[in-house]
């Protein structure tokens, strides 16, 4: 157990209609502390969400999704919560909202690459 790391993540979705709870696995976002490693990947299938809301506006997820991307990374771009350590901005992007993009509560594990868990949990989690 000593070369484990411990990791937190959450599913990214897409919730086209708040009001109707229903959503598509688009990411995953995983935080190590002990790496120092905050990093998000995501898929937009634009086809597959347009086929589970015709009304939604992929053009307008696909800048949210960019947004989520440039906080992670501490992209001056992301705004002022880009600028915030890694631990705030990881909590920040997974704090309960009642928004189009949203993240699963967060779960915790231990992993020995966080690189490697990310794209696990990506193929698992969104991909399958």
């Amino acid at each position: 157990m000593q070369d484990q790391l411990l990791y937190e993540y959450a599913v990214i979705r897409i919730v086209p209609r708040v009001e109707r709870e229903e959503f598509l696995n688009v990411g995953v976002v995983l935080y190590c502390a002990s790496r120092k490693f905050l990093q998000a990947r995501y898929v937009l299938n634009a086809g597959r969400i347009t086929a589970f809301s015709c009304k939604t506006d992929v053009a307008e997820i696909a800048r949210y999704l960019e947004a989520f991307e440039r906080i992670c990374a501490a992209n001056p771009d992301g705004g002022p919560i880009s600028r915030l350590p890694a631990a705030e901005r990881f909590r920040w992007l997974t704090a309960t909202r009642s928004t189009v993009v949203q993240a699963s509560k967060v779960h915790p594990g231990f992993c020995i690459s966080p690189e490697e868990k990310l794209e696990q949990l990506f193929r698992e989690l969104v991909l399958e």
